[in-house]
């Protein structure tokens, strides 16, 4: 996988997007704010759309958000139902009175949480592209496929990819939020970007399988 014309390309499909399109931008801010509709954007970039796709049909913008964000509350079930179970399960071993039982809880239930909060973040991104390609919440669901759509990419090369994407955006968000008051207004204002920029890579690394 090259992972620097994955970067590339999403640059400037980023670029292509945003910059002389100062309306598209500031509709794509409030998009930002009202998050449904900047899910939905991204569910059409997901589609494979280029050019970036044209701030249209806001109903369905809005709708498709909304989908989008249920496949990922839905994904994330069994974080919640884990989590809820290690703080109430220590809590009710400290209230019985051992303290160190309740620290060794807490810590191998944290431990748990997070190798499974790891797990689901590593294949929801295919789930959501999965989604928006054949509009079905069954194949956003159907984890043989989710797998082996994995598995195609190379299960190595898709974790690499989602580690420097992380890190890319990671980076620019910290060098911003080293820059007094203007960082968070520029952070504020870049968040259409690093949305646009991680939807068209993540797409890019799906259609790596092909």
């Amino acid at each position: 996988m090259e992972y620097g014309k994955l970067l590339g390309d999403s640059f400037e499909y980023t670029k292509e997007c945003l910059i002389g399109k100062w309306m598209k931008w500031i509709l794509l801010i409030i998009c930002s704010i009202i998050f449904p509709l900047i899910y939905g954007y991204a569910m059409r970039i997901y589609k494979g759309t280029t050019p970036a796709p044209e701030l249209e049909n806001w109903g369905s913008l809005f709708i498709d958000g909304i989908k989008l964000l249920i496949v990922g509350i839905v994904y994330f079930i069994p974080v919640f139902i884990v989590a809820f179970l290690v703080v109430g399960g220590s809590v009710l071993t400290s209230m019985a009175g051992g303290d160190m039982a309740a620290l060794g809880t807490m810590g191998i239930g944290m431990l748990v949480l997070v190798v499974l909060t790891i797990i689901i973040a590593l294949i929801v991104p295919i789930a959501y592209i999965r989604f928006s390609r054949m509009d079905s919440f069954g194949e956003a669901f159907n984890f043989s496929a989710v797998f082996g759509h994995i598995g195609k990419i190379g299960w190595i090369n898709y974790i690499i990819a989602i580690i420097i994407l992380g890190i890319v955006i990671g980076v620019v968000q910290f060098i911003l939020m080293l820059i007094p008051i203007l960082g968070q207004l520029l952070l504020f204002i870049l968040m259409p970007a690093f949305i646009i920029f991680s939807a068209r890579y993540m797409s890019l690394v799906y259609d790596s399988a092909a």
